[in-house]
């Protein structure tokens, strides 16, 4: 079992401890959290309070941290963490900033630990079967793809959250869903070569907005666009349009949310449309196995350097044209 220890006991963290409590392949062995008004909560859990980041950093018992505090202190806990000798996972964003995105991949990477990202999407049964189709070229030349990440589950948050802000949360639905999006692109198409973003502002009245739609160019040549709202029921979508070949996939749940099923459309013509249904899987856990895997020396955890760096680039640039109106060649 890999020792490790929580940081921040908010509403992920809170789903994340359920998910490692009990797990065989980790030993939780506390959750840091400068909240005390939280301690009782987590101890009602059966858990232990840890009594400073650097506390839990001096344990020998823990050998990697899972980081599911602020967007902004995600840069100081990983350098922290690489200086201690212990392994890395950050729930997204990696950063707010790609050059400091940039130096915690460098410095993992340089120490021999394993970064691990909270992307857990890619670890969908539906997402896989799609990936192996377009490694296969089943959909003839891609020609665009249009994803959407949106729910209401954050509308409750008092304006004081750093989730409402432009500091900590850019963007509107970005840091939220929309950075699961690019993960997702990235990783089918490669690198971004130009994008234009928009964001408002439409019912919840926060800083950062509560409405983000993005149009993006890969270096490959084929297009996307997305979509990430704060104040709208549950909605999910992944549509790819190939030359030979669309595809869609639509999820009834969210991630977090046992349940409900995703189904996939497969469409070349009228008379040649299939529909296959995936019920839900556990993809929090799933993606945190596989961390666990690569410092065992299993497998190699499945994001790569350019990966975890160029969603930051991307971010950045979203960032910048939501701001300016412009568009952002990268």
């Amino acid at each position: 079992m890999i020792g490790v220890a929580l940081v921040g006991y908010g509403w992920w963290g809170q789903h994340i401890a359920r998910r490692l409590k009990g797990h065989s392949d980790f030993d939780l062995r506390g959750v840091v959290e400068p909240a005390a008004a939280q301690h009782d909560a987590i101890r009602s859990q059966g858990l232990s309070v840890l009594a400073s980041y650097e506390a839990a950093l001096a344990d020998p018992s823990v050998q990697a941290v899972i980081l599911t505090s602020p967007n902004d202190l995600h840069d100081m806990q990983i350098a922290l963490a690489v200086a201690a000798g212990k392994h890395v996972f950050c729930e997204k964003p990696l950063s707010l900033s790609a050059a400091n995105a940039r130096k915690s991949v460098e410095s993992c990477r340089a120490a021999g630990l394993v970064l691990g990202i909270g992307h857990e999407r890619r670890f969908e049964p539906a997402i896989l079967a799609l990936r192996k189709m377009l490694d296969a070229g089943a959909l003839g030349t891609v020609m665009h793809t249009e994803m959407a990440f949106s729910h209401d589950k954050l509308i409750g948050l008092t304006s004081d959250s750093w989730r409402t802000t432009k500091a900590f949360a850019p963007a509107a639905g970005m840091t939220q869903m929309g950075i699961h999006l690019t993960d997702l692109l990235i990783s089918f198409y490669g690198p971004v070569a130009a994008l234009h973003a928009f964001t408002a502002s439409r019912s919840l009245g926060w800083e950062t907005g509560d409405v983000v739609t993005v149009q993006l160019q890969f270096k490959a040549g084929m297009t996307a666009t997305l979509q990430a709202i704060l104040h709208t029921p549950h909605f999910i979508r992944t549509h790819v349009f190939g030359s030979d070949m669309w595809v869609e996939i639509r999820n009834a749940t969210h991630p977090d949310t046992p349940g409900g099923q995703a189904t996939m459309q497969r469409y070349r013509n009228i008379d040649n449309t299939e529909t296959e249904v995936f019920d839900w899987t556990d993809s929090v856990t799933a993606n945190l196995e596989a961390f666990g895997a690569a410092i065992r020396g299993e497998a190699p955890y499945p994001y790569s350097d350019f990966e975890l760096l160029h969603n930051i680039e991307v971010l950045d640039a979203i960032v910048r044209s939501a701001e300016t109106g412009e568009a952002v060649r990268l």
